[in-house]
């Protein structure tokens, strides 16, 4: 980057300091270097750093050391042969091609070759954003989610840039915040829930649910939140070819001016700084203004739930977060959106008033539910969402009936991925019943599986607990209680 001081690798907006250690006017001038100024600083400098490790670490650090001001110089991070390779080997090798056919194995069968003719094209401006193939997944509730397929190269490029990207953002983005992010969780989210709720003077719970997120992010505002931080013209441009190159549905090119394609590895990314800027800043701001109960956010890509100690507070969010989502082209789903009473008091309340139980609200596909231990002290109940439990199993169903004259090891070893995975997402404390009824539910079917295999079937229950025993997993509790994991995350910062 050319600035005040010559040829560097500087990667933000500088300011004029004096003496300043990891940039001294003596060295890039040739003079002898002046006391206090350390002998690093004239170290050798290039644009690309292939040979140079802790590129990343390096623009992390200055993200977090000037907060606030522009990184300049970053693109040279993304046709980095280093970089490049990394990203591709953090794709899914069997991830669906895009438009153009090409898989993970053809592109690696010719890597390096490959990866310097995108890094060529990258460096001189030649890369070109592809069509996006979109397709459809089903969803619990019985309707699908547009996925989008990109090519093999532009995931990789994508990839890239999130690997930079991430760097900067990850030190701005707030601790309620958890959705695609590293070193965080669904479960981190849950149990920041938990303990928000049971820790905090919470009675009242909004639900908020933004309807079709990712399909209505306006892309001139998205890339004037992403300018606060990134004033690399170049990086901003290869994110308005991703935006504006469009998706193939059905054989027809769709160009929009808003949303962003799901399926594709910026766009977690992408989501996350709009929010940022929309809500999270926002919110936290109100909270620190606005509120003068107790507030808690909690906030999972475009999944919301705050708390609140008073209702009058909860009503007002509720007003002015739907005129703050309007003004940037989003909106609150009239159906899913809900003030609910919750917390440690709901109960005694509603029975004074004689409205009933506390109602119930949905998360990261668990059922919360106003509870008490057994020792008659308030807790939350995470439960199976119904909706969630019920597609599993007919996806199940749908899966050992294709595999239905597969050999028994093939079967069972399915199964077991199948058990394995579900254990380790829903497993959690208080939820033994739900997981339990889940696993002997795929057993039955399994069972009335391999009885269908044949008019006179000889599998008696005793030898069908033999195979059980031998592929189905032991249902056990796979996560700590929340308050546990949850103890050592600054409470200010998580909720």
């Amino acid at each position: 980057m050319m600035n005040g001081y010559g040829k560097s690798d500087n990667i933000i907006v500088p300011k004029k300091e004096p003496n300043e250690t990891w940039r001294g006017e003596e060295a890039l001038e040739g003079r002898v270097l002046a006391k206090g100024n350390p002998s690093k600083c004239t170290a050798c400098r290039t644009q690309i750093r292939d040979t140079m490790p802790g590129a990343l670490e390096r623009i992390r650090e200055a993200a977090m050391r000037r907060t606030g001001e522009r990184f300049t110089a970053l693109y040279h991070h993304v046709y980095a042969i280093n970089h490049l390779r990394e990203a591709f080997y953090g794709i899914s090798r069997k991830a669906s091609p895009g438009i153009d056919g090409r898989t993970w194995k053809e592109y690696e069968g010719d890597l390096e070759k490959n990866l310097e003719d995108l890094s060529a094209r990258l460096k001189r401006g030649a890369y070109r954003a592809r069509l996006v193939r979109r397709s459809h997944v089903p969803k619990a509730g019985g309707s699908s989610r547009p996925i989008g397929l990109p090519v093999l190269e532009d995931k990789l490029v994508q990839r890239t840039v999130v690997m930079v990207l991430q760097e900067i953002y990850e030190q701005d983005f707030l601790g309620f915040s958890y959705g695609f992010r590293p070193r965080r969780s669904p479960h981190g989210a849950l149990d920041a829930l938990y303990a928000g709720i049971t820790r905090n003077r919470v009675n009242w719970v909004l639900d908020a649910d933004i309807s079709g997120y990712f399909d209505t992010l306006a892309h001139e505002w998205l890339i004037k939140f992403i300018e606060h931080r990134i004033a690399d013209c170049r990086i901003v441009r290869l994110i308005r070819k991703w935006l504006k190159a469009g998706v193939l549905e059905d054989g027809k090119r769709i160009c929009r001016k808003v949303g962003t394609v799901q399926g594709g590895s910026i766009s977690p990314l992408l989501g996350n700084i709009y929010l940022h800027y929309v809500f999270d800043l926002w919110s936290n701001q109100w909270r620190e203004k606005e509120a003068k109960g107790n507030m808690i956010i909690i906030r999972y890509a475009d999944d919301i739930v705050m708390g609140f100690q008073y209702r009058e507070e909860a009503e007002q969010m509720l007003i002015q977060l739907k005129e703050r989502f309007e003004r940037f082209g989003l909106q609150l789903n009239p159906h899913k959106t809900r003030l609910i009473e919750f917390g440690r008091f709901a109960a005694k309340d509603r029975a004074k008033r004689q409205a009933g139980k506390p109602e119930t609200f949905d998360f990261l596909g668990f059922t919360h539910i106003c509870g008490k231990t057994r020792k008659g002290k308030f807790t939350i109940l995470r439960k199976t969402m119904r909706k969630r439990w019920q597609a599993k199993l007919k996806e199940v169903y749908c899966e050992l009936r294709k595999r239905m004259h597969d050999l028994i090891p093939k079967q069972g070893a399915y199964l077991r991925t199948v058990l394995l995975g579900y254990l380790r997402y829903y497993a959690v404390p208080m939820n033994r019943p739900s997981v339990k009824a889940f696993s002997q539910a795929v057993q039955r079917l399994w069972w009335k599986i391999l009885k269908r295999r044949s008019q006179k079937h000889n599998l008696s229950w005793g030898r069908m607990r033999r195979l059980i025993a031998k592929w189905i997993p032991p249902v056990r509790i796979y996560h700590p209680y929340p308050l546990a994991r949850f103890g050592v995350i600054p409470k200010a910062r998580a909720v």
